[in-house]
């Protein structure tokens, strides 16, 4: 695919129902029992730290950041990260989070954690997250939470249980 003309912009509420229709198609209904989405379920994203991805009008892609506790520790919880079948493997969603982790650095924060392959995340500054240090509420793969620190030693001393806030 030739090179795409790829506007990222801040997620705004107007974009929610663009949004709910391309995770319905990448992720299907099973979503909702993941992990990550019960964190998701009782807390709001951060609109100021999500973005998304069109190209003309054409909403491709989105990420959002949501306030989380792990422990006594303010953290984000990255995701969903989703991006349109037909436009990945174009950096699209390297892109987003990258955006993501940036304004986050800008505006403060110091951790974001996250459920996903290590592989693709390791590119934007994620680890695996040693086992048991963080407690999502659910069953989770332990070398699939990974965590990033956007703060240098942010990580430190962090364990407990990940809460919405």
């Amino acid at each position: 695919m030739p090179d795409i003309p790829l506007l990222l912009e801040l997620e705004t509420a107007a974009d929610a129902e663009a949004i709910e229709r391309l995770n319905e198609r990448v992720f299907g209904p099973g979503r909702f029992a993941r992990t990550a989405y019960r964190l998701r379920e009782e807390a709001e994203p951060d609109l100021t730290l999500s973005f998304v991805a069109r190209v003309g009008t054409l909403l491709v892609g989105a990420n959002r950041m949501t306030p989380i506790l792990i422990g006594q520790t303010p953290a984000l919880l990255l995701g969903p990260l989703i991006v349109e079948p037909v436009f990945r493997s174009q950096g699209i969603g390297e892109a987003l989070v990258t955006r993501s982790l940036e304004a986050a650095r800008q505006a403060g924060a110091r951790l974001a954690i996250l459920v996903g392959d290590e592989p693709y995340y390791a590119r934007m500054g994620f680890k695996r997250a040693p086992a048991g240090r963080v407690q999502l509420p659910g069953p989770v793969d332990p070398a699939r939470v990974l965590y990033c620190e956007i703060e240098a030693g942010a990580f430190e001393g962090v364990s407990g249980a990940a809460l919405g806030r």
